[in-house]
């Protein structure tokens, strides 16, 4: 019998019990899940970073921690944390990702904002959006999410160029990687997607001196993390035209407070951090799945890079 300790805020509890239990049970996998497992008794971690678990020192038996996010920002640099870690990479979390991602993109293609808020009117048959084929994104980041949303706005005609700080080769994307690498992506992007992981090196790649390589007029999607941004630059880039919009979903401080610039200005779209979100049942499987994996000796999926930070 495993002994598997749930860690996170008591809501995620009542969300994930019964799927991990189900998860568990169809697997054939004999486990005991708990939010009160002693440390020295713990297999196995479920764990968010808004959990009771800070201090992973007493937990000697432990064989690995699963994460039920895709960040591990808060979390990777824990110095008592030195099980293996494994951030989630759930089918679900990534659909709902593609969807928003694809949702916005298209929308500021398209040109939408303009017909939905100003019906004032007025008859702009002369504003014309053009096809996507002449409308070049980059995403800033292509891993898991990265190139699902790559892939599905190549699918709708986008030419796509993806950016990592490592080489990668992606099918029906244009990859590139380093610093030129960075400077290629983004010079004449008109959509920028970020979906970057959050280390010392991405924060702030957004500044002032690389937006000012994109197409003037270009949108910047972020549904990555908040830190990914230089907000004064993002603004005083909206401001002088450079930037003709920009979409957040994430924020360094969340929920993002009442007086912050980017609720009032209107070429900002504020979304409250749900570009996707966890779906408890197949999370669930994706945890069972690996736990499956260590019991049989096998490498776990997911692990995170601590050299790296995700």
């Amino acid at each position: 019998m495993l002994n598997i300790l749930f860690s996170a805020k008591p809501a995620a509890w009542d969300e994930y019990e019964k799927p991990l239990n189900a998860a568990f049970k169809a697997a054939g996998l004999q486990a005991n899940l708990s939010r009160d497992h002693a440390p020295e008794d713990v297999d196995y971690i479920i764990f968010t970073p808004s959990g009771p678990v800070k201090d992973f020192t007493p937990f000697t038996k432990t064989k690995a921690v699963m994460g039920l996010w895709a960040g591990v920002e808060t979390i990777v640099d824990n110095p008592t944390l030195t099980q293996p870690l494994c951030r989630l990479v759930d089918e679900s979390l990534t659909a709902g990702m593609v969807e928003w991602v694809t949702g916005h993109t298209l929308r500021h293609h398209l040109g939408m904002d303009l017909h939905i808020t100003r019906q004032d009117g007025v008859w702009r048959d002369t504003i014309v959006p053009p096809v996507a084929a002449n409308r070049p994104v980059t995403i800033l980041g292509i891993g898991a999410l990265g190139a699902a949303c790559g892939q599905a706005l190549h699918a709708l005609g986008f030419p796509v160029t993806g950016w990592s700080r490592s080489s990668k080769d992606i099918p029906n994307i244009r990859c590139l990687h380093g610093d030129e690498g960075l400077r290629e992506a983004l010079t004449g992007a008109q959509v920028v997607i970020l979906l970057l992981p959050q280390t010392p090196q991405t924060e702030n790649i957004l500044n002032s001196e690389t937006l000012s390589l994109t197409k003037k007029g270009s949108f910047v999607i972020n549904p990555g993390r908040g830190p990914l941004i230089d907000d004064a630059a993002l603004l005083a880039a909206i401001d002088s035209g450079q930037v003709a919009h920009g979409t957040l979903d994430v924020f360094r401080t969340e929920p993002l407070p009442q007086d912050d610039p980017y609720w009032a200005h209107p070429q900002v779209t504020v979304t409250p951090h749900i570009a996707s979100t966890t779906r408890p049942e197949t999370a669930a499987t994706v945890i069972t799945e690996n736990i499956q994996r260590g019991e049989a000796g096998k490498p776990f999926r997911y692990l995170v890079d601590r050299s790296l930070g995700y």
